[in-house]
């Protein structure tokens, strides 16, 4: 019988403190972080020593010495850890060691209904009274497009009675005024909109009565506006990604749930991830430049978008020039683009001797990434894994046309 997240968090936690010092690895996305932020501060209210470093992957190899390490939304896919290795996280599970929290091992949905940064959190409350760490959640769960149900559910509604977090209704798009909220949108990208500075001012200067002097935003009539010129080329998901639930972090340097996700996600991404997680572990000294780093890399990514070209005649691979909006690029063309079949996007890392790949599933879409994926990848000389919807590898790019032809035939319906 598998233990009970409780208890494989329980035994996480204990092994936690019986360290002196803790090497913490942090999955560079935006769960990831929020995973590492919510551990590091249980430990430091703990008394546990730690030093936390953000990483787009890991090898074996780089958990060397006699330290003790702690990955968060990572490692639950690589069977050759060592067995002390600690590891918390949702991904599909291959290490066997006894100190791993992860909601599949317990039965549970980890791609839709607990986020590492979830499991981490249930892994701090063996630390301690840690509740008002619950916001640091919310970011896991829209991060990865995960729903507030199941676990995610049983944390939200604790966060809500200790008004840690508080639901709202309104405007989904992160930024810090209503032009960048628009010109930089990218979850959902709107085609007609994301990047477009000229239609943005009009939508914005047609949504005030003009007959009235310093009339304030009808944001009704904007997102009107926004949904008729984005519809005849977006997903009925992206259109509904403009407007719906809010949550206000009480206890976090950026209060808006959407907006703190967008940006330490691409502090992350963009190799800045010692920033991000300082906005989670509350300094906002940096804050500034975080939001600079986001609308940076967010710009990035509607160019890509738009420059993502087909890769030979294989149905849905993309390949773009920048391997750090990889992954986004992905996201935007499984779930904002209309699209009929897995999508997967490839880019050459510095020096084009490794390709990153990112492979998603559209809505309705039951192919199992994950395991394909890393077969695929091993298969290539590579490695790979991750959910049944979301998956990601690392391969030598002179076997990227072998690696979209096993990937052809894996998802062919």
């Amino acid at each position: 019988m598998s233990p009970s997240l409780e208890s494989a968090a329980e035994t996480v936690a204990a092994q936690i403190r019986r360290q002196e010092f803790v090497e913490v690895l942090a999955h560079h996305d935006a769960d990831g972080i929020a995973a590492a932020a919510i551990l590091c501060h249980a430990m430091l209210r703990a008394n546990v020593r730690f030093r936390l470093r953000v990483r787009q992957d890991i090898t074996t190899p780089d958990l060397t010495g006699e330290s003790a390490y702690l990955l968060c939304d990572m490692g639950a896919g690589m069977s050759d850890l060592p067995g002390t290795t600690m590891v918390v996280d949702h991904h599909l599970p291959s290490f066997s060691g006894e100190f791993h929290a992860n909601p599949r091992l317990a039965g549970i949905n980890g791609d839709r209904e607990l986020s590492a940064a979830g499991t981490a959190y249930f892994v701090a409350q063996q630390l301690g009274d840690n509740r008002d760490l619950a916001g640091l959640v919310i970011p896991g769960i829209i991060g990865d497009g995960q729903a507030i149900a199941g676990k995610n559910l049983e944390i939200f509604n604790e966060a809500v009675a200790n008004q840690i977090v508080i639901p709202d209704r309104g405007l989904l798009l992160p930024g810090r005024d209503m032009v960048e909220r628009w010109y930089t949108a990218t979850h959902p990208y709107l085609e007609a909109i994301s990047g477009a500075e000229q239609r943005i001012a009009d939508m914005i200067d047609t949504s005030r009565d003009q007959t009235k002097a310093d009339e304030p935003l009808r944001l009704d009539l904007l997102v009107s506006r926004a949904v008729l010129d984005a519809a005849p080329k977006a997903a009925p998901a992206a259109l509904g990604s403009i407007w719906g639930d809010t949550y206000h972090l009480q206890r976090e340097v950026i209060e808006d749930a959407h907006a703190l996700t967008a940006v330490i996600d691409a502090c992350g991404k963009t190799g800045n991830g010692d920033i991000g997680a300082t906005l989670c572990l509350r300094s906002s000294h940096d804050i500034d430049r975080a939001w600079e780093i986001a609308r940076q890399h967010r710009i990035r990514i509607i160019e890509a978008v738009r420059r993502a070209a087909p890769f030979g005649e294989i149905a849905g691979v993309y390949e773009v020039k920048d391997a750090s909006v990889a992954s986004d690029v992905a996201d935007i063309l499984c779930r904002d683009v209309p699209a009929s079949c897995p999508v997967l996007v490839f880019a050459k890392t510095s020096g084009g001797i490794q390709c990153r790949i990112s492979a998603r599933n559209p809505a309705g879409c039951t192919v199992e990434l994950g395991p394909n994926i890393r077969r695929i990848a091993e298969s290539c000389g590579g490695s790979g894994g991750g959910h049944l919807l979301r998956a990601g590898a690392t391969i030598p790019c002179d076997r990227i046309t072998e690696f979209a032809k096993g990937w052809q035939e894996a998802t062919a319906v």
